[in-house]
């Protein structure tokens, strides 16, 4: 029970933290059709992490979303630009701009070799959970222990303090949210500034997804931001029960998904272990499966059709 203390409860608690904040703004993003905004913001981020830590040698929080913000500015000017000068489609220049930013930011990675800090294209993509271990978390009385409590990863209280930032954010900000994510039109008319909810929606998901992008990778932050949402509206037509439903299945897809990466070789004899996000994002599709198998308004709408 110790070595499980020590070694799987902090990654399984951050990414159960990590999932559900996701899964709540995921929420709101499904239904206003921009699930994809999440993926967006991963691709950006990257090299504006990458360039924070060549310019100050940390990878501190607030040194990340500073970069991560310089980038998301270069990507507008290089969208606007390829728009105006190649005469496309705005999904074309953003298909385009994400995807050469991206692009950048794994050589920029590749180049500086700073898998010493756990700055690499592993670590970027997959995340890092296994090793987010609690030296101090020696049994269950370390949660008491306010010296072992002391030596917990700092990625824990980061992406705790942004999971209570949604909270709040939703709370104060929910009649608006939900108005603008049904009826813009109606939303500007009563003068609920859906244009403004929607920039500090898209915010809310670049902070989040930057907070949880150290310990847990661009791959489960873009599953998590669409998965669980997507499976909760195919469960029921409600909005707090989707909101509810969305919690629980990202709760499930955390937690089994850790168990399976870390155990499920194992059960078939394998002397091995697998990537915990990429597994955890595993789990979350697979659920969306199912609800897109087996959901009752996946099948009335099959029945309709019929």
């Amino acid at each position: 029970m110790s070595d499980f203390v020590m070694l799987s409860l902090v990654p399984m608690t951050i990414a159960a933290i990590t999932c559900m904040s996701c899964a709540l703004l995921g929420n709101f993003l499904v239904l206003r059709r921009q699930s994809l905004i999440g993926d967006a913001i991963s691709h950006v981020a990257l090299p504006g992490i990458v360039a924070s830590f060549l310019i100050t040698g940390t990878l501190a929080a607030s040194a990340m979303m500073i970069g991560a913000g310089v980038a998301a500015l270069i990507t507008v000017v290089m969208i606007e630009l390829i728009k105006r000068l190649g005469q496309v489609e705005a999904s074309a220049a953003m298909g385009v701009a994400f995807t050469a930013i991206f692009a950048l930011g794994v050589l920029m990675l590749e180049w500086h070799g700073a898998s010493g800090v756990h700055l690499d294209v592993e670590h970027a993509l997959y995340g890092n959970l296994e090793s987010l271990i609690w030296f101090e978390g020696l049994g269950w009385h370390s949660l008491f222990d306010r010296q072992a409590l002391a030596d917990l990863p700092p990625q824990l209280a980061r992406v705790s303090w942004v999971a209570l930032l949604v909270v709040v954010f939703l709370i104060v900000f929910r009649r608006a949210l939900v108005i603008g994510s049904f009826d813009a039109e109606f939303a500007a008319s009563i003068k609920a500034r859906p244009a403004v909810v929607d920039l500090l929606l898209v915010v809310m998901v670049a902070i989040t997804a930057i907070a949880a992008f150290e310990a847990a990778g661009s791959i489960i932050v873009i599953a998590m931001f669409i998965c669980p949402a997507a499976s909760a509206r195919l469960l029921t037509n409600h909005l707090g029960q989707q909101i509810a439903w969305s919690q629980v299945l990202a709760l499930i897809s955390a937690l089994l998904g850790y168990v399976l990466a870390g155990y499920g070789p194992g059960w078939f004899g394998l002397d091995m272990s697998l990537s915990a996000a990429g597994m955890i994002a595993t789990v979350s599709g697979l659920i969306l499966l199912l609800a897109c198998l087996f959901g009752p308004y996946r099948q009335r709408d099959a029945a309709a059709r019929a």
